[in-house]
């Protein structure tokens, strides 16, 4: 039988998703865990792979397993107890024998969070800039991203990935609310960069939003921009963001590959 895990993970502790040696992966706790619980070698395929230090706020993982599971409550109960305070299981659903995490998810969207008053209980959570950012025009050049196919100019080096095509769906700059916001600090303290996409390349999303950040510093003008996207060359793009302030937000599934 097939099952779908829900979680949510606190990226820090962990060296990304992906099982890798020498380093703790979120995959190889989860595994690690499941395989205690289930009392036999247990294999999860994650929906993506985000990189070290990025968080999930909304994560699914798929595993195989031909015996009886726990009840539910029990299952849920044990993960979270075995995976310590940084990985959270809301979920096990039962799926149909060939879904997949990965291959079947319709979208996903990520979330950059950006804050402009400091906020020491947010900082291991959002990138603090204390300057303002031209926000109108980084909506702007969010917009081009909308009517763009190729990503190499955002795309990681190297990577074994056989196209660099991508539809982004949304692409927008908003205020948004935090806590602990500080009284009468008035209006956007903090900003979110939210993008959704059909698929995303590794690193592609941090690659936007510094892009992004230099066109709200005035460093970088909207043709600009459209420029970098069109040269196809990911020497011509921002930096990199800091991964901390970076959350996969959402995924979404076609209904038919839920068995119940």
């Amino acid at each position: 039988m097939r099952y779908f895990l829900r979680i949510s993970y606190n990226g820090a502790p962990f060296h990304g998703w992906q099982i890798q040696p020498n380093a703790v992966s979120v995959q190889q706790t989860i595994e690690n865990a499941l395989s205690t619980v289930l009392r036999a070698p247990v294999p999860v395929t994650g929906a993506g792979r985000t990189d070290t230090g990025v968080n999930a706020r909304v994560m699914f993982a798929h595993f195989d397993f031909d015996g009886i599971l726990p009840e539910r409550h029990r299952l849920l109960q044990a993960l979270n107890r075995l995976c310590g305070p940084a990985i959270a299981f809301y979920d096990v659903l039962l799926m149909t024998p060939d879904a997949h995490a990965r291959f079947d998810a319709v979208s996903r969207t990520y979330k950059y969070f950006v804050s402009h008053i400091k906020n020491p209980f947010m900082n291991n959570l959002m990138w603090f800039s204390p300057s303002q950012l031209d926000y109108d025009a980084m909506n702007k050049a969010a917009e081009i991203l909308l009517e763009t196919e190729d990503f190499t100019s955002f795309a990681k080096l190297h990577t074994d990935v056989k196209t660099n095509i991508c539809h982004v769906s949304e692409a927008l700059w908003q205020p948004v609310s935090i806590a602990f916001e500080q009284p009468e600090t008035g209006s956007s303290t903090a900003m979110t960069f939210t993008i959704t996409a059909d698929r995303f390349l590794r690193n592609m999303v941090r690659a936007v939003v510094g892009t992004l950040i230099d066109v709200g510093r005035n460093k970088l003008s909207i043709e600009g921009f459209a420029d970098i996207i069109n040269r196809k060359n990911r020497c011509a793009a921002g930096t990199s963001m800091p991964p901390h302030a970076l959350f996969l937000w959402d995924i979404t599934y076609p209904k038919d590959i839920f068995a119940s």
